[in-house]
């Protein structure tokens, strides 16, 4: 337990977390992978260098220093954070190094005004924050390695198949190299991907969301390949894994993780609500919904930027062909003359309220959200405008943890 003076001396660093924060994470990165870049083969490279991995960990001292006379608070961002921990390989031992590093850099950035006093409460805190982090992710890996199927760290896996969805995105069926059996899942967890690729001094790792319904033989995963924008270079991990990887190739995988999670003894309606890629939790939902509990009523809303670009549309068009229960609806933002032909879509333009409340009857109901996070930004604040509940809308991000809480407030 933290003392009253240890809390008090974190709660009034507050205003100076809120202004420096991420220049304190930047600073704590620089040292870290400075002395220890074996690191990097757990880091994201390309979250470092957009700093959205900086932000977010700013973001997460910010919460606990706020907090920090009631942790339980964040105990669900800690789980949220965990899983992502879990899955890269993030171990006890790499504590005291995130510790020893982030109170240099807070020394670095603040200076004199970081005195003794402020660096030893810190010091306390981070080890309790530490210990809370610690425990729940070895929760964690006794629970992936034990569950039937399950294993330890990365597993090898060959890629069974492999399907050009649309345009821009491809599925790669997975299978275990040993032919032993797998982990079983919840609806909207991912795995992480550890490649080696040629050319680059350090492995990199990638989450991507398992797309098919669980109790299969295989695990499937659905890829974005990430092209030029905003600045930005292609995406390395999906360019190697559409361009280089091939059928009878092998992946390792970690075991399925995430706390976005469909959920099952709800039975509510369900309103599937998803942009882009990020389409692949919501139709390994849709696949359990319809398999499992095909009394629930669905409505699976998707958009895209065109035909082209809309994945898994076959599939999803099959369930709701065999299910009347589940009904779709989709959104092109720049629609082709192609598709306005076919009448390939609902609507054009992006989704708003006005439309959300003509295609669903009312709102009471699971809302489950994926894509980027201006899109998921635009869509909660219709749905709060609209009087849905905060805790019916569930939402994934791609990424570190960016902040869509602010939508609608």
């Amino acid at each position: 337990m933290l003392s009253e003076q240890t809390i008090g001396i974190i709660k009034s660093t507050v205003p100076v977390l809120e202004v420096h924060g991420v220049a304190i994470t930047k600073r704590f990165y620089g040292l870290m992978f400075e002395a220890h870049p074996e690191l990097l083969n757990i880091f994201n490279h390309a979250n470092q260098k957009q700093g959205r991995q900086q932000t977010a960990l700013a973001n997460t001292v910010y919460a606990a220093a706020v907090h920090i006379d009631n942790l339980a608070a964040i105990i669900p961002a800690v789980k949220q954070i965990a899983h992502k921990h879990r899955s890269l390989g993030v171990k006890p031992e790499h504590y005291p190094i995130v510790g020893k590093f982030l109170l240099t850099a807070i020394k670095d950035v603040l200076g004199d005004a970081a005195t003794d006093e402020i660096l030893g409460a810190w010091g306390e805190a981070y080890g309790v924050i530490a210990d809370a982090f610690i425990g729940v992710e070895a929760q964690m890996y006794e629970q992936s390695h034990s569950q039937a199927g399950g294993w330890e760290d990365f597993r090898p896996f060959r890629v069974e198949r492999k399907v050009q969805e649309s345009s821009i995105i491809t599925s790669f069926y997975l299978v275990p190299e040993d032919g032993r059996d797998i982990a079983a899942f919840q609806p909207g967890q991912y795995v992480s991907v550890k490649l080696d690729i040629p050319g680059e001094s350090h492995t990199h790792i990638r989450q991507y969301s398992l797309s098919d319904a669980p109790g299969k033989p295989y695990y499937r995963i659905s890829v974005k390949r990430e092209g030029e924008r905003d600045q930005r270079p292609a995406g390395m991990i999906s360019t190697y894994l559409h361009e280089r990887v091939s059928e009878g190739d092998t992946l390792h995988l970690s075991a399925p993780a995430g706390d976005f999670v469909l959920d099952t003894a709800d039975e509510r309606p369900v309103v599937l609500l998803s942009g882009g890629v990020g389409l692949t939790p919501m139709v390994s939902m849709l696949n359990t919904l319809a398999d499992q509990y095909p009394e629930r009523s669905v409505t699976f809303i998707h958009a895209a930027q065109d035909g082209r670009m809309h994945a898994l549309r076959q599939q999803v068009e099959d369930i709701a062909q065999s299910n009347a229960k589940v009904s779709v609806q989709y959104c092109y933002e720049r629609p082709t003359d192609r598709d306005r032909e076919a009448q390939a879509y609902h609507k054009e333009g992006r989704i708003d309220l006005a439309w959300l409340q003509s295609v669903l009857a009312d709102h009471p109901a699971a809302y489950y959200l994926c894509g980027p996070v201006p899109f998921m930004q635009s869509v909660k604040a219709s749905l709060i405008k609209w009087g849905v509940p905060n805790e019916d809308i569930h939402y994934e991000f791609f990424g570190p943890k960016a902040d869509i809480e602010a939508a609608g407030a």
